[in-house]
Parts: structure tokens; sequence; C-alpha cells
């Protein structure tokens, strides 16, 4: 990522809300990638480029979002694995709200592009973990669509 970009982020950071457009349903999308991710106690590289690529195909004409779609779940990962003041509980508990005040962003919830998330898991509790991370998103996602 380019240097200005960077610069970019960590000023955005701090201001996302004034500066970035729709930037609940971006951080709504790092959330759900931040849960799955964090659920394995040594994520992988390949997690962010997964997460890259992912975003590069949602917002496929705006490289700065999609780059910040990835700096955000990063970020959001981290302040996991480093307690500071996040830990997935708060994650879930967040992802439900937001899905209670804004139904929509259910429809950003994509089963199949979370499924990918799996094959990069090599551990068996982690996996196990994982997907049942997704089946509890799925069944939110269903709960919400239906109401």
């Amino acid at each position: 990522m380019k240097l200005s970009f960077r610069i970019k982020h960590h000023f955005f950071s701090a201001f996302r809300e004034i500066f970035v457009h729709h930037h609940g349903s971006l951080e709504f999308r790092a959330k759900v990638f931040a849960l799955l991710i964090a659920a394995n106690d040594k994520p992988k590289v390949e997690n962010y480029v997964l997460v890259k690529e992912l975003a590069t195909n949602i917002y496929k004409e705006d490289e700065d979002r999609a780059n910040l779609l990835l700096l955000t779940t990063k970020e959001l990962v981290s302040k996991v694995k480093r307690n500071n003041g996040l830990d997935l509980d708060l994650l879930v508990t967040t992802i439900q709200k937001e899905l209670k005040i804004v139904p929509r962003y259910a429809k950003k919830i994509d089963l199949q592009d979370l499924q990918r998330f799996l094959t990069l898991s090599s551990d068996e509790d982690t996996l196990a973990y994982q997907t049942n991370i997704i089946e509890f998103l799925e069944n939110l996602k269903a709960e919400t669509l239906k109401n």
C-alpha cells in the first residue's frame, strides 16, 4: 500500500465517521471478517490477503475503500489479540446490536465468502470454532432478514 494511503488511514481512523462515506457499512463488514480471523489463535497472512480480495470484489472501483476495509479489519483483529478493550464476545454483541439498528446490514454477511476463511485454518479446534461462528452469523442473518 502506498505511504500516502497509510497516512490517510491513520487520519481517517481518528475521524472515520466524518470523512468516510458509509463508514458504518464498512466497519460492519470489517467486524464480521475480524470475528472469523480473531477466532484463530495464530491468524495467517493469507487471511488478510483474502480480506483484500473480497474487499476488491465488493468495492470494485474504489481501491482506497478496499484498502480501508482491510486496514479496519486488521485494526479490529489487533485489538482483540492485544486485549485492548475488545474481545470476541464484545464483537459478537456489537454485530448483533448493529443488525438490530440497521437490519439491511444482514445482506452484507456473505456466507460463501466467509466459508473461504475455513480453508485457511489448520487447527481442528479453530476450524470448529470458526464453523460455529459462521453458523451463528447465518442464523443471525436469516432472523434479521425475516423480521
